[in-house]
């Protein structure tokens, strides 16, 4: 049985047994292809959470009233993808198995790889609702297809055509918009559709996963790989609140806070902040 953090995130302190949703993070960044150091990111994210109310006005609710467990960081070998990505299944599938939603913090993108493989072996028809600049579909960066510039088409070689949704999706090498045609979903720039979206996966098992990149640099500067045109925060909230409240959310996780790359801690406090926001909005939702 996992067991609370003596610095777990908020109030994120319901034990094991009565848990709705168990949150773990993975310090990972051995693939990161530009700036280092998102392996910090659970670590920051529980200190600075501190600094944040457990209330949100946003949705008249507060985490304290929410069955939240912080099961702590997992021991991960940072050298060692393939490694890394075993242990992360390994917990993530510990957590299913218990009728529980998994919420990993990153560590870099890669890390989703680990908990979606877990996820689709319990939900063979899991569709996938996926937040970033990045559209994170090559085949293989420098030769290498476990990366995190490969995740989301290591993710499609597990549910194939149809079941991936991007959103704010702004970079990427040509190839991988030529190649994603008739296969994944992708709205550049914005989260226009969204809805349509979820009203489509309406009682489908779905794996959210958020890049935090898919801000704006001018309001989260702190990532490996920032890339001007972003979404605002707001935006941003509005549309994760929305999936975790509409959508059968069956796993999810937020990555790519490099901690390291912004001094001030507004990058922290923003992803703090969408945490909240996601955790409230699982408990609250409406599927």
């Amino acid at each position: 049985m996992l067991s609370m953090q003596t610095d777990a995130f908020m109030a994120c302190d319901t034990n094991y047994k009565n848990a709705d949703i168990v949150m773990f993070s993975a310090p990972f960044d051995g693939t990161t292809s530009f700036r280092p150091g998102t392996r910090f990111a659970g670590g920051a994210i529980r200190r600075d959470s501190y600094g944040l109310e457990t209330f949100s006005p946003y949705q008249d609710a507060d985490l304290l009233d929410c069955r939240v467990l912080d099961s702590g960081e997992l021991d991960l070998p940072i050298g060692d993808p393939l490694a890394a990505l075993k242990v992360i299944k390994k917990r993530t599938a510990a957590i299913l198995k218990d009728g529980k939603i998994p919420f990993m913090i990153g560590g870099e993108h890669l890390v989703t790889l680990g908990a979606f493989s877990a996820v689709a072996e319990k939900y063979p028809d899991v569709h996938i609702i996926h937040f970033d600049a990045h559209a994170d579909l090559r085949n293989d960066y420098l030769g290498v297809k476990l990366s995190h510039a490969c995740v989301i088409r290591r993710c499609y070689d597990i549910v194939g055509d149809g079941r991936i949704f991007q959103f704010g999706i702004r970079s990427g090498d040509k190839s991988e918009f030529e190649w994603k045609e008739g296969k994944v979903t992708t709205r550049l720039f914005d989260f226009e559709g969204l809805y349509g979206v979820l009203e489509e996966l309406k009682g489908k098992p779905v794996y959210f996963t958020l890049d935090l990149d898919v801000l704006d640099p001018s309001v989260f500067p702190g990532t490996g790989t920032p890339e001007p045109g972003g979404v605002t925060f707001d935006a941003l909230r509005k549309a994760a609140t929305a999936v975790c409240r509409r959508a059968n959310i069956v796993g999810c996780d937020v990555n790519e806070l490099s901690p390291p790359y912004d001094q001030s801690g507004i990058s922290t406090a923003a992803a703090c902040k969408i945490i909240r926001e996601m955790l409230i909005a699982l408990e609250n939702k409406e599927v």
